[in-house]
């Protein structure tokens, strides 16, 4: 027995299956293109995270405005 009742054969059957459908060509540049979104998608979490603790540019949070700082 495998995974969930499916043994080790029927895995190795359904993976020839797949290769002879796509080739090793496709499915290399799939395995590609899923890892560099995935990297793509753990860095801007992590940007998002650091970007958290830092305050926002060009917001005042306290204080007042002065004259010549206003437009209009």
């Amino acid at each position: 027995m495998g995974f969930g009742g499916i043994s080790i054969w029927s895995l190795l059957l359904i993976l020839a299956i797949v290769i002879l459908l796509f080739g090793t060509k496709k499915l290399r540049n799939v395995g590609g293109d899923l890892g560099s979104a995935i990297k793509n998608f753990k860095k801007s979490v992590k940007d998002e995270e650091v970007g958290k603790d830092k305050k926002p540019e060009g917001q005042v949070i306290e204080g007042k405005v002065k004259e010549e700082d206003k437009v209009g």
